[in-house]
């Protein structure tokens, strides 16, 4: 039985600008997009009491708080502090799984400071986080990542959760469908449409019947819902893929008004690869039209590329494949099939109290 506690930094991006800048605390802030176009990339909690949210456009999200006050994106900074929250980790365990900058998996079954109690290894490490970055981290703490991860959102922010052993079975059984973790909105209502409300509701349905009804993810569903997930933490995850995307000021009309724009992503996006020394033989042409709606094209060679011409060509050969089907508000360029080597990462599992 492993002991795995999920880290996830509290309305990280928003928390970084409040702190550096201190006009802005207590003070509903979106950062990323603005009140005329873009998307908000996060959001402070003064910002969410009014609905503000990742992912909606900045246009709505003036219209749910007027008084919001849009920040521009800095990864830079957001990279410079999750490098400092990382080196806090792995002071504790080498089994620390990334999910983004803000968030992580920690495997402490076997930890460098020999404490016994993950509870209290949490609350350590969201200590050290705040003494060292002046930001609040909250924590789940359980047998596995997925009731960790579920387990982290309970108490936010600047709180924990744990799930202990004995206590899994019930936990699982009153969670709301809509609470899993990987349950969308359009499974959530499917699951509600066969009398799925509650992991009880859920338990009580055979493996075949959530085959049948929900593909491969059923089988999970089976295994999750008993407390069931042995993927372990993985401390070497393999990159998949590097893109860049540029969101324009005005929508694009023609093919004609792009091959500019194109160049320059295909220029920081080699930047990006030669950076970590990274080549692929896919290219992906990303298109978001003006109604937010998704287009992709890909192509895939024999040779890896990584030079901004190689890709600027492969690009505007797919821009060329099709006729746009609207005007366009964004253009991204990918690279996948990249040339890095496949790891295994095996996870460590032994008895412990929690």
């Amino acid at each position: 039985m492993r002991k795995i506690i999920h880290i996830d930094m509290d309305a990280f991006y928003a928390s970084v600008e409040q702190l550096d800048f201190p006009e802005l605390r207590g003070k509903p802030i979106a950062v990323g997009g603005n009140e005329v176009r873009g998307v908000v990339s996060a959001a402070s909690y003064e910002a969410r009491k009014f609905g503000v949210r990742s992912a909606i456009s900045g246009v709505l999200a003036k219209r749910l708080c007027p008084q919001l006050i849009f920040v521009p994106l800095r990864f830079d900074r957001y990279r410079e502090i999750s490098a400092k929250i990382r080196e806090i980790f792995f002071q504790y365990t080498d089994l620390v799984e990334p999910l983004s900058l803000d968030e992580a998996y920690l495997d402490v079954t076997q930890n460098k400071v020999n404490q016994g109690s993950a509870t209290l290894l949490a609350t350590e490490i969201r200590q050290r986080i705040f003494e060292e970055t002046q930001l609040t981290a909250s924590a789940g703490i359980s047998i596995n990542k997925f009731l960790a991860k579920v387990a982290s959102d309970y108490n936010k922010p600047n709180g924990q959760y744990t799930i202990a052993p004995e206590q899994v079975e019930t936990f699982l059984e009153e969670l709301p469908i809509g609470k899993f973790y990987g349950v969308g909105k359009v499974t959530r209502d499917k699951m509600y449409s066969h009398q799925i409300f509650t992991g009880k509701d859920l338990k009580g349905k055979s493996a075949e019947f959530l085959e049948t009804h929900f593909g491969k993810p059923g089988l999970d569903y089976y295994k999750i819902v008993r407390g069931i997930h042995e993927s372990p933490v993985m401390p070497e995850r393999t990159q998949k893929s590097v893109a860049t995307e540029h969101t324009f000021e005005t929508n694009l009309t023609s093919e004609l008004f792009m091959i500019d724009k194109l160049e320059v992503i295909a220029k920081e996006l080699s930047a990006r690869l030669k950076k970590h020394d990274l080549a692929g033989k896919t290219v992906t042409l990303k298109i978001k039209y003006s109604d937010f709606t998704l287009q992709t094209r890909s192509k895939t060679g024999v040779h890896f590329l990584s030079t901004a011409s190689a890709l600027f060509q492969v690009a505007k050969e797919l821009l060329y494949q099709e006729r746009l089907r609207d005007s366009v508000r964004l253009l991204g360029i990918s690279v996948s099939n990249l040339n890095v080597d496949q790891k295994k990462s095996v996870g460590i599992q032994l008895k412990f109290d929690f």
